[in-house]
């Protein structure tokens, strides 16, 4: 039962997810393109917001794509490269803790 559950959530669930996304976005720009707009109001107008804005993407833009090439890079790639496994999950803990703070900073002054 366990290893069904977990094959469920880890091997199924995401491709669900992902498709739905992709899909819905097809969907959704196809039949309503003038609903997808970056009117912003008056929210970027305080600097403070602005700020914040920024901080909090990039932070999360930098996780994404940490994650993206950690998880997806295969080991030999960086056994070729010279870059040995623990000076990666060094690299992963300092870059990734300075994008955590930033995009908590940046989550924070929106909030």
């Amino acid at each position: 039962m366990n290893l069904w559950i977990n094959f469920l959530l880890f091997g199924i669930y995401p491709y669900i997810c992902l498709s739905v996304f992709l899909i819905g976005s097809l969907i959704r720009f196809d039949r309503e393109q003038y609903t997808w707009r970056s009117g912003s109001s008056q929210l970027l107008r305080r600097r403070q917001l602005m700020w914040g804005s920024n901080l909090f993407h990039i932070g999360i833009l930098v996780i994404l794509m940490g994650h993206t090439g950690g998880l997806l890079t295969p080991l030999f790639i960086f056994e070729a490269l010279g870059i040995s496994h623990t000076f990666k999950q060094l690299l992963a803990i300092v870059i990734g803790g300075i994008a955590g703070v930033m995009c908590l900073v940046g989550l924070v002054m929106l909030l």
